[in-house]
């Protein structure tokens, strides 16, 4: 399993309606082969600070099967508008659980 982080700063004031075509974009992402699950958090002191995790299979069904796909169009229509700057995203696997 590969966990994608990305840190992502919406522009003040914009908040409650990021949060709401956030929702609506999941159903792009989850409906991808490999997408395992995610979440979205807000900053408890900066709200309009949010961390993006999703658990994907393998990288490779995040940057090709996701990027690559019609799904993501609508995902960047939906949401790319809102940050700025433009998040950075990483990729993590696990070494340690407790």
């Amino acid at each position: 399993m590969i966990l994608e982080v990305a840190m992502l700063n919406v522009k003040i004031g914009q908040e409650r309606q990021f949060e709401l075509d956030f929702a609506r974009a999941g159903q792009y992402i989850s409906s991808i082969n490999g997408y395992i699950k995610h979440s979205l958090r807000r900053c408890l002191e900066q709200n309009h600070k949010y961390i993006l995790l999703v658990e994907w299979e393998n990288l490779e069904d995040h940057t090709i099967g996701f990027r690559q796909s019609p799904q993501y169009l609508e995902w960047k229509r939906l949401l790319h508008h809102y940050y700025d700057p433009f998040p950075t995203v990483e990729h993590y696997e696990l070494v340690v659980e407790n």
